[in-house]
């Protein structure tokens, strides 16, 4: 679970990226799934897009990525949105630190 801090450290750095997935009329298929599953593997942090031709909304085009990936939900803005995972192999973003 991320941190109100966290969630707005990833934000901000969702800002500089692209979209690099697109979900389309067949909305979240299986192999959209593990695209997206390899991606955030290596980068952590990905913007997808959700076509207007898409029976889904973009909350719920999230929701199911980001239960079938074990990903969070940073941010959900119009038709985009942005998950994380970390990297099981070797993480890259570095989180900042929770306070107790």
């Amino acid at each position: 679970m991320l941190t109100s801090k966290q969630r707005a450290y990833l934000r901000s750095m969702a800002n500089g990226i692209d979209t690099i997935f697109q979900v389309g009329k067949n909305g979240v298929t299986p192999e959209l799934r593990e695209t997206v599953y390899a991606a955030l593997e290596a980068r952590e942090l990905v913007k997808i897009s959700v076509l207007d031709n898409n029976m889904l909304s973009a909350a719920a085009a999230a929701e199911l990525l980001a239960s079938r990936t074990g990903a969070e939900i940073v941010q959900i803005i119009g038709n985009k949105f942005v998950l994380y995972r970390q990297s099981k192999t070797k993480p890259v973003i570095e989180l900042p630190k929770i306070n107790k």
